[in-house]
């Protein structure tokens, strides 16, 4: 007997976001094994939403990256002792996937996957782009301000040759 799972329509969206943006090197095949899903499932919904024209639309649900930090923490407390098809079930039922969980945690674990920190490291990065630039400019002047230099000492060493062979 076969056992039919019902999947959330934003599970099929971000399956089908995920198809549509693979690589070359990537086949369908390989996209319906990461989300452990049957290819002739894949590849049924790929027909339905270029015959509804879905990919134009967009998502009514919340995408991964919009999930606040409340609610991540909620996430992975009650997928805390999830394993395999009970995990999987949970996140088709809310639209997410596995490795977006294991992100979350370690996001949590790194710097507690507080907005705030996650400000303070953007904030961070861009400061470190900032002094990266800036000391990459300083070592272009100093560069030439050498030149320079060295130029203004021949020329002068050039006008004393001039003077000394004249005079």
């Amino acid at each position: 007997m076969k056992k039919y799972i019902r999947y959330s329509e934003d599970f099929k969206e971000q399956a089908l976001t995920k198809v549509y943006s693979r690589g070359n090197e990537q086949s369908v095949q390989s996209v319906a094994d990461d989300l452990n899903i049957n290819l002739q499932t894949l590849t049924k919904w790929m027909k339905k939403s270029e015959l509804d024209n879905t990919s134009t639309r967009r998502p009514k649900s919340k995408r991964p990256q919009d999930w606040r930090s409340e609610e991540r923490l909620t996430a992975l407390q009650k997928t805390y002792g999830l394993t395999g098809e009970d995990l999987n079930a949970w996140c088709r039922e809310q639209g997410v996937f596995a490795h977006h969980l294991i992100q979350w945690k370690t996001d949590f674990c790194s710097h507690g996957g507080t907005d705030e920190s996650r400000e303070e490291a953007r904030a961070l990065r861009t400061l470190k782009a900032d002094n990266q630039r800036l000391e990459r400019e300083l070592l272009r002047k100093d560069k030439a301000l050498a030149e320079a230099a060295a130029l203004l000492v021949l020329q002068k060493k050039f006008r004393a040759l001039l003077v000394g062979e004249v005079g």
